[in-house]
């Protein structure tokens, strides 16, 4: 049995927490993207801590948070902000390591905790278009639907070829042996390693 649809004053509340949800992301997006590059590489938020990547994972979180307001009886649409709260929320766990990994970079369980995030980031961001392209599934517009959707596909390709070069070099980190033709490559992923996972 299907829900009853929601009123216009319910609608109306739901569709302000979304535009609040969506402008929470267009901004926090880039933000968190410079923060947690500064966190990790600089020392210019060393006086602070681990609070400005915390902050900015947490305001991301918000805003998909404040998204959920949004026509809640649709599953398909519920389930893509799940998994992207999901990850959210795993960010917010892992981004204190950008610190503690920028004071003791030798230090292997940080380092690997810092890679755990660049994945779970980069999932993160493939999971949000797909919060996106449902979003404008729900939506009337037909330009709008057909933007969207090329524009994720393009995003969803960029973050899986990224995802490809980091496990790819982790591997060579691993076992350097076994990727001999590959070795020029990697030492110049290696190189414009981080930022690639910026771009």
């Amino acid at each position: 049995m299907r829900p009853d649809p929601p009123s216009n004053a319910e609608l109306l509340r739901s569709l302000g927490r979304l535009v609040r949800g969506l402008s929470a992301l267009f901004w926090g997006l880039p933000v968190a993207l410079i923060i947690c590059f500064q966190t990790a590489k600089t020392e210019f938020f060393k006086s602070f801590g681990v609070i400005p990547p915390l902050a900015v994972m947490a305001w991301l979180l918000y805003g998909l948070w404040q998204m959920r307001f949004f026509q809640r009886q649709e599953r398909i649409w519920m389930s893509a902000l799940d998994r992207a709260q999901a990850f959210a929320l795993v960010n917010c766990g892992l981004c204190p390591f950008l610190y503690w990994w920028n004071r003791m970079p030798d230090q292997p369980f940080f380092t690997a905790m810092v890679g755990i995030l660049a994945a779970s980031g980069l999932l993160f961001l493939s999971d949000l278009n797909l919060v996106l392209r449902r979003l404008t599934a729900m939506l009337p517009d037909e330009g709008l639907r057909q933007e969207v959707g090329q524009f994720t596909a393009l995003n969803r390709y960029l973050v899986l070829i990224t995802f490809s070069l980091l496990i790819l070099f982790f591997v060579w980190l691993r076992f350097p042996s076994l990727a001999p033709p590959f070795a020029d490559f990697l030492m110049l992923v290696d190189r414009v390693g981080l930022w690639l996972i910026i771009f």
